[in-house]
């Protein structure tokens, strides 16, 4: 099928000759193929950018006719990870006949509804905006990507004129302009005037390429991309170093690391003014050459080009005016110094609302920057979830090179600010925000629980992911940790959680652990105190070193948890939550129990003299009493299980039981319990109730709080 001889350099050749011979006769799934492998290269496209589309013949399901239908990516999907659910299907003569009812293109949106009137396949998904842009072309099989070599040309101010003699005039040229029905027919119209091209440029966009095979499509954009790549790396630093060559030097990974760790919550609270944001940081050496160059001012404010890129980092990033070595232990000394530029960035973008908005404009959006460039240290973006903050930083890195190479080649251009507005604020996106799903009741938080990896860690740690918040998964014991992060990456996805290593009777990893959160996610929000141990012993049989891990673990352990974690909550000033999964021995007395059940008392306590002192800066503490978790916890292995049953007069297996009906409901007490219990105080119905109890144990009367 193929006879790929070119040595690709820029881009990744994929296709499988014997994975295609497969599907060959199916062109759908050849479309399919072809881009799963375009999607996989991130320099050929970013996550969720641009669309591939193919035409085949099917039967017409009315009238047994064979007739042409479009199967294009459908809105919103990914073409890395796209499969036929994610296409829609339209009948072709249907789309391009509605060139007949086109009033145009100051009513070009309007003809998004009427692709409905096109759809040939009805459980298809929804047609994007690029539909007509594929339908109106006549080959078979065509790509729409945005590679940032090919942007790179497309953005420059000699864009249109590089790609003429780059290419030889075999790539054509449009002009930038808003997606739509009209620029499908401006693609038409410069197709028509130059029969014989294999793509055409979009200008600050991206590229449009084809082939009469799924195979020649995908050869012929690799081909173009690497191209473009080549010819940029031939210019870089030829007419001037890049970036304007280098203005400072970078801080150590390990101070970089130590900066970001220190000023990530802070930069949080910030943008959280509006809404809970999760954060992402980067220190990618692609965006070290740019933070660090003599052009970082000028380019910086220009903002992006591609509607891709700008629509997830807004207008232009916020550039912090700090040195890398600048000494961040003085909190409230480094909020002073930088609310004036998070007013400023404010200020500035509801300038641009006001200057460039409609009568028609959906309300102005958060006004706080997605991107935070910090000089010497690297880059932190924020966003409503993980992903989209993660996903926010790829894409102004793959900004960073369109400038890179436009200004290695010529001059680099951005969207003008009222076409940028127009995107922004599309009534069309709007309506596509509208249909998301509504933030779940822990959106934008983060989670640390320790001891998660298993029992009622693990559990509380599903049930807050399941509700919204990202997890920071840990446990002492590496093995087991591996295997629950697995177990959430399966679950949940990579964006969900991430892990570290913990054993809260050491300063150091109490120290990383936090480090990790705030690295992987801005910082932290919610705090559940669960790891823990059992030992039952008589007085006689009590040896010192039983009552100092018990101690060590429940009480130090909880208290110096809290106090990292109230550090940070400190730092974004937004409040937070403390949960300590205390227990009912804390109430009640029994036989064989001296060091835990006073551990457990103490735990208690703890937490309401934590209580007391937090209260002021809006972070909650509550304690959640289990009894008898018997399921997949770690507290039943080391002897506590036996020593319980001896306590009781009992055997080991008779425990689940007897713990049961020892209750007024006579109920087994899971670890889903637990987490449910610790949801209800955080999920938003309890948010005025601190230094609170709640038993889950069925039902104790000796374990009533009183």
């Amino acid at each position: 099928m193929s006879a790929n001889t070119t040595p690709f350099k820029h881009v990744s050749y994929l296709w499988d000759d014997e994975k295609a011979a497969a599907l060959a006769g199916d062109e759908v799934a050849l479309l399919i193929y072809r881009s799963n492998l375009l999607g996989a290269d991130l320099r050929l496209t970013n996550y969720g950018g641009g669309n591939t589309s193919c035409k085949a013949t099917a039967k017409d399901p009315l009238t047994g006719q064979d007739v042409e239908v479009m199967w294009i990516k459908g809105s919103g999907g990914d073409i890395g990870t796209l499969k036929k659910s994610g296409l829609a299907a339209l009948y072709v003569d249907r789309l391009r006949s509605l060139t007949n009812v086109y009033r145009g293109i100051d009513y070009e949106d309007e003809m998004v509804e009427l692709f409905n009137h096109s759809i040939f396949d009805l459980a298809s998904k929804a047609p994007s905006i690029d539909t007509p842009l594929h339908g109106f072309l006549p080959f078979k099989h065509i790509d729409h990507l945005h590679p940032d070599a090919a942007i790179a040309i497309a953005a420059a101010k000699d864009g249109e004129q590089i790609t003429k003699e780059l290419f030889g005039g075999t790539i054509g040229w449009v002009g930038w302009q808003r997606p739509g029905f009209d620029l499908g027919l401006q693609l038409k119209q410069c197709l028509d005037n130059n029969p014989g091209i294999r793509g055409i440029m979009l200008g600050s966009h991206g590229l449009f390429t084809w082939g009469d095979t799924a195979y020649e499509s995908y050869i012929n954009t690799l081909e173009v991309i690497e191209q473009c790549a080549e010819y940029l790396e031939q210019n870089y630093g030829k007419k001037a170093p890049v970036f304007g060559g280098q203005k400072l030097e970078s801080a150590t990974e390990a101070d970089r690391k130590k900066q970001a760790v220190a000023l990530a919550p802070v930069l949080r609270g910030f943008c959280s003014s509006n809404t809970k944001m999760i954060g992402h940081f980067t220190d990618d050496a692609r965006v070290l050459e740019y933070i660090n160059s003599n052009d970082l001012e000028r380019l910086a404010p220009m903002g992006t080009s591609c509607p891709d890129h700008f629509l997830r980092t807004k207008i232009s990033p916020l550039v912090l005016e700090l040195d890398a070595a600048e000494d961040l232990a003085d909190v409230a000394a480094i909020k002073a110094k930088l609310s004036p530029a998070f007013e400023a960035y404010r200020a500035m973008y509801g300038e641009y609302y006001n200057t460039c908005k409609h009568a028609n404009s959906p309300a102005i959006r958060d006004a706080n920057p997605v991107v935070i460039l910090y000089p010497g240290i690297g880059m932190f973006t924020f966003a409503k979830d993980k992903q989209t903050a993660r996903v926010a930083a790829e894409f102004y890195i793959n900004a960073i090179n369109v400038m890179k190479g436009a200004e290695a080649i010529s001059e680099y251009t951005s969207l003008p600010r009222q076409e940028a507005f127009d995107i922004e604020y599309w009534l069309l996106e709007e309506a596509k925000l509208q249909r998301m799903p509504k933030p779940k009741a822990l959106s934008g938080r983060v989670a640390l629980i320790t001891g998660s990896a298993g029992g009622i860690g693990k559990a509380i740690a599903k049930k807050f992911v399941e509700e919204g918040a990202v997890v920071v998964l840990n446990d002492m014991n590496a093995e087991r940790l591996a295997g629950a992060g697995d177990e959430f990456k399966a679950k949940f996805g990579k964006d969900s959680y991430t892990t570290t290593l913990l054993d809260v009777t050491k300063q150091e990893q109490i120290d990383s652990a936090f480090a990790d959160a705030t690295l992987a996610f801005g910082g932290v929000d919610l705090i559940v105190n669960n790891a823990g141990l059992s030992i039952s012993k008589t007085i006689e049989g009590h040896q010192e070193k039983d009552w100092d891990i018990l101690y060590d673990v429940l009480v130090k352990g909880q208290f110096f948890v809290t106090q990292a974690a109230v550090a940070i909550m400190k730092k974004q000033d937004n409040g937070g939550d403390i949960i300590n999964i205390v227990s009912k021995n804390a109430l009640v007395s029994g036989p064989n129990n001296a060091g835990y059940g006073s551990a457990k008392a103490a735990q208690l306590h703890l937490s309401r003299l934590n209580a007391a002192e937090l209260g002021p800066d809006k972070i909650r503490v509550n304690v959640v009493n289990p009894d008898a978790v018997i399921s997949d916890s770690n507290i039943w292995a080391g002897g506590w299980a036996e020593g319980r049953a001896k306590a009781y007069g009992i055997s080991v297996e008779e425990l689940p039981a007897y713990y049961a009906k020892r209750t007024l409901l006579n109920e087994a007490i899971l670890p889903d319990d637990i987490a449910n219990a610790c949801f209800a105080f955080v999920g938003g119905l309890l948010s005025k109730s601190t230094g609170n109890v709640l038993n889950v144990d069925g039902g104790v009367a000796a374990g009533f709080v009183r």
